[in-house]
């Protein structure tokens, strides 16, 4: 299984979850992207393991606290780790935002 749909698998019953951007009409939804990858363990010139980095975004009109929680929750228990959150309210939009980004160790398939 790809990372990309663990993430969306793995958020998409909390809320309408996009990988880039969303196209919808609710006021709240998730947007993710991997933003960067990089070799965690080499054997013999060979790369054995990448480790993921990927950012979460969750935007609502209200409060989602509950939701950003649960966003955590479902990552941990998928196997992704924490390593920042951040929240803003971004005016043009009308909006909370919430950046949490997540790294996840992924064994090369052959």
């Amino acid at each position: 299984m790809s990372v990309d749909k663990l993430v969306k698998d793995t958020l998409e019953a909390l809320a309408p979850t996009s990988q880039g951007t969303y196209v919808g009409d609710e006021s709240t939804y998730i947007i993710f992207n991997e933003y960067n990858q990089s070799p965690w363990i080499n054997a013999e010139d060979e790369e054995m393991w990448t480790k993921h980095f990927y950012q979460v975004d969750v935007f609502s009109a209200g409060n989602f606290n509950a939701l950003v929680k649960q966003v955590k929750k479902e990552m941990k228990k998928a196997g992704f780790g924490r390593m920042f959150e951040s929240g803003t309210y971004e005016q043009e939009m009308k909006m909370y935002r919430r950046i949490i980004r997540f790294s996840y160790i992924s064994k090369e398939e052959d």
